[in-house]
């Protein structure tokens, strides 16, 4: 075999996906050992795991007035979810103390999530070489074993409801989904592209889905809603809190002065909006290439549509499709967030080689941008130049994603597309007449086919 060809298999290899399950199996064995090592080796650093313990003992005191549940970082500013998932880990790390047991837990929570992302790649057909990138990081690593974040539950029930959906378990995944919410808010990054799906795939009925999110948060919140409802709401979900600017990774190389100012958010918040209604109508309703109008319809006065119509849209809501949206989605809330702490690189590092996939460029420019980020985010702290490294790769990815999926675009409408000789026809005239032939009947052929196949009384 001559080396041109050697070299065309190889690369035909690299960038399909034809043996991505034996090499995510291998990597994840890999990355076993080496989270063992990091475990036992690497020092561990305090951040807010004593915060997280403090809050929780109050609440397993008795305490349910969210006002009150203060640790040494501050008050308690995380949903319900959290604090049933800490209150456990309180009581299995003897009191929070026993520091290298929770090391070992948040481990193994990193190595499920890591099996979950092969699982949603694999479904996907990601390229092989996408799936080393995503062990890769050193700053992953680091918030998952060293510093034990709440970020890494809320991620594996929010990977867990994405591949609930990439099966087309649309009620399941709605409810992992909200029980991701209640661990952690920014989930809800991922909400604009999965209410579009749903409403695609169960037209009317996705109304059901959103009662179900809506009924998760409500029984998780009860304890302490039923006495102190506004400051559960005021302090779980707090939209409003502005976070200090020499923690802030994205935004650093802007003046302080601008990056606290209410324009500026507001800004981002525009940018944000404007950004989720261009992907919307021209990448993410394609499946179903409705309007704004059919949205507007389908909601305010749904209606039940056709089996086939049905059919027709869930078969071109592939796993691809589920993940480029719902990924795209999570990273441009991620673009127009107004600060990126470091904990927060484990809401999208692990969908950065997808993503990157997705834009078509070539896998050598592809690993450059990864390269890029990863060794943005792990510059403490962060310079004008790292922040400037983060917001102007998430910003080129995004547009790559854009121009990527035009492909996509352009396959779907060929699908759809009417055949030009019948492009002129009415949906309300009759078919054509069609000139009999010898064998065929002239009165049978004058008729439409519908008229052609109706009884008549008396025959």
């Amino acid at each position: 075999m001559d080396p041109s060809t050697i070299a065309s298999r190889a690369w035909d290899l690299v960038t399909g996906s034809k043996h991505t399950g034996k090499v995510a199996c291998c990597l994840w064995v890999a990355d076993l050992l080496f989270s063992a090592i990091i475990v036992m080796k690497v020092p561990y650093t305090e951040i807010d795991w004593k915060a997280y313990m403090e809050q929780v003992e109050l609440y397993l005191q008795g305490e349910r007035d969210y006002a009150r549940l203060r640790g040494g970082t501050g008050p308690l500013v995380y949903p319900a979810g959290h604090v049933y998932i800490f209150s456990i880990l309180y009581k299995l790390t003897s009191n929070g103390k026993n520091i290298l047991l929770a090391q070992i837990i948040f481990a193994a929570l990193y190595l499920a999530t890591l099996a979950v992302v092969f699982k949603l790649y694999i479904k996907a057909k990601a390229p092989l070489y996408a799936f080393p990138l995503v062990i890769l990081s050193k700053r992953l690593h680091s918030i998952y074993m060293l510093r034990l974040f709440n970020d890494a539950f809320a991620m594996l029930m929010a990977y867990l409801s994405v591949f609930a959906w990439q099966n087309h378990n649309w009620l399941l995944g709605s409810i992992i989904y909200s029980f991701a919410v209640s661990i952690k808010m920014n989930v809800l990054l991922f909400l604009p592209a999965a209410g579009i799906i749903l409403l695609q795939a169960l037209g009317p009925r996705a109304f059901r889905a959103a009662l179900l999110m809506l009924q998760v948060q409500i029984i998780l919140a009860y304890p302490f809603t039923s006495k102190f409802f506004i400051s559960y709401v005021t302090r779980a979900f707090e939209f409003s809190r502005v976070f200090l600017y020499k923690w802030t990774v994205n935004w650093r190389f802007i003046d302080e002065a601008v990056f606290l100012s209410p324009e500026f958010a507001q800004t981002l918040l525009i940018v944000h909006g404007c950004l989720l209604l261009f992907f919307i109508f021209t990448r993410w309703i394609k499946p179903s290439d409705m309007n704004i109008i059919n949205i507007i319809q389908t909601i305010a006065l749904p209606m039940p549509r056709p089996a086939a119509i049905h059919n027709a849209i869930l078969a071109k809501m592939t796993p691809e499709y589920i993940l480029k949206t719902l990924f795209t989605c999570n990273l441009i809330g991620v673009l127009c967030a107004r600060s990126l702490h470091y904990q927060f690189y484990s809401w999208f590092a692990w969908s950065l080689p997808y993503l990157l996939s997705v834009t078509g460029w070539n896998p050598l420019i592809q690993v450059i941008v990864w390269a890029a980020e990863e060794w943005a985010w792990n510059i403490f702290p962060s310079t004008k130049f790292s922040s400037f490294v983060v917001v102007g790769a998430n910003c080129i990815i995004i547009i790559g994603i854009w121009f990527g999926t035009k492909k996509d675009v352009e396959n779907a409408k060929s699908a759809n597309q009417i055949p030009p000789e019948m492009s002129s026809i009415s949906v309300t005239e009759s078919p054509p007449v069609v000139l009999a032939s010898p064998r065929s009947s002239p009165a049978a052929t004058a008729r439409p086919v519908s008229q052609r196949r109706r009884k008549t009384p008396g025959r």
